[in-house]
């Protein structure tokens, strides 16, 4: 029998997507083994009031632009065609039966992994499926580390945020090293972020 391929799905809105999420997705699939890393880009939740979320296939887009030179990643649109809110339990259930030769694993940030067992069908994801956890500053530890199910994989803790890449467009500020150079391009051609 062949060996699946080990996909990690890193989930997010990537609003912008900026170098800190590449340099994550870098090192989870350098040191985690993984075949590939997957940029499940979450579309809008319609439960939140998101001035500042540029539209879903724009955001898309962006991703595309970043990661196009790099043949481990790819990006995927799975959860626009989902039924909304989008919960992971149901994105990973629903990826795992459409491709039964991939085994996917959750890349969460140690923030989320404090937060998991508040996630909807939290114990069904660490029953089925590996989480690799990026370390996150000043994060307070969690006894989830121990579960069989979690690896911790060394990563550099980067606190980038892509509010501060928001502000710095509206106030007409470099984002030169934050974001990938095509990235940039895109949001100033085509006005992204600004208002």
């Amino acid at each position: 029998m062949k060996e699946k391929k080990k996909i990690g799905l890193f989930f997010g809105s990537f609003n912008p997507i900026h170098i800190g999420h590449l340099i994550i997705a870098n090192s989870m699939a350098e040191n985690g083994s993984l075949d590939k890393v997957m940029f499940v880009v979450t579309p809008h939740n319609p439960l939140k009031a998101t001035k500042s979320l540029l539209h879903e296939f724009d955001r898309l887009d962006l991703v595309q632009a970043a990661i196009s030179d790099n043949y481990k990643f790819e990006v995927s649109d799975v959860e626009f065609h989902l039924p909304k809110p989008s919960y992971t339990a149901y994105t990973l259930s629903y990826l795992s039966e459409k491709n039964p030769d991939k085994e996917f694993i959750l890349i969460i940030g140690e923030d989320n992994l404090k937060n998991f067992t508040k996630w909807k069908n939290h114990s069904y994801i660490l029953e089925n499926y590996q989480l690799y956890v990026y370390p996150r500053p000043q994060v307070t530890k969690t006894d989830l580390i121990r579960h069989p199910n979690v690896k911790i994989i060394e990563a550099p803790l980067l606190d980038i945020s892509a509010t501060f890449i928001r502000k710095s467009i509206r106030n007409n500020k470099s984002i030169r090293y934050l974001v990938p150079e095509l990235v940039e391009q895109m949001i100033r051609t085509k006005g992204f972020y600004l208002s």
